[in-house]
């Protein structure tokens, strides 16, 4: 399988407590399962009066895992030398174009997922959570082949009738920002 640029750099291995004990090139990382450091985000919106939405993204059909599904807003690894919330800024622009959002880290949770392609998911995710004030966004084609807003609600229906149309680790960050969400 062709490397993209994306897949030739480095994660952060960690332990199950996200303390740092190495790195790996992202590819060899999920090729052997190796525990490493990731985020998951999520940008809201609330409009008076209406409930909360989340910004989903559809991951564009080139994606070396889970293409075609849809997920958070975005998510990715943060580079060795990098901290979470820099990372996440970096990601957001490079993913949605998308500058200015104030972003919190709410919580974290540890998943593994297996894909057919032999590649594996084993990741301990940190859930960032924005709050959307009409900043412009554009969505690169290379990352993401679609976007749309949702209702926290209607998101749970919509991954408790259809997973298949999910990321694996969307139910388990979702959780988290249903906890926070008044």
């Amino acid at each position: 399988m062709p490397a993209t640029k994306d897949e030739n750099t480095q994660v952060i291995l960690v332990n199950d407590r996200d303390e740092e004990i190495g790195r790996a090139e992202k590819l060899a990382a999920h090729e052997k399962g190796l525990l490493h450091r990731a985020f998951s985000i999520f940008i809201l919106r609330r409009e008076a009066g209406q409930p909360t939405e989340v910004l989903l993204q559809q991951r564009a059909a080139s994606k070396y895992h889970s293409p075609g599904l849809w997920t958070n807003t975005c998510c990715s690894h943060p580079a060795p030398g990098e901290n979470l919330l820099q990372a996440a800024m970096r990601r957001l622009k490079e993913e949605l174009n998308l500058i200015g959002v104030e972003l919190s880290d709410i919580g974290q949770f540890h998943y593994i997922a297996h894909f057919e392609n032999g590649l594996i998911e084993n990741e301990y995710d940190h859930v960032l959570v924005g709050w959307h004030q009409d900043q412009a966004f554009t969505p690169n084609p290379e990352e993401i082949q679609a976007c749309r807003w949702i209702t926290l609600s209607d998101l749970e229906e919509e991954l408790g009738q259809k997973p298949e149309q999910f990321t694996p680790w969307l139910k388990q960050a979702l959780g988290i920002v249903q906890s926070i969400d008044h």
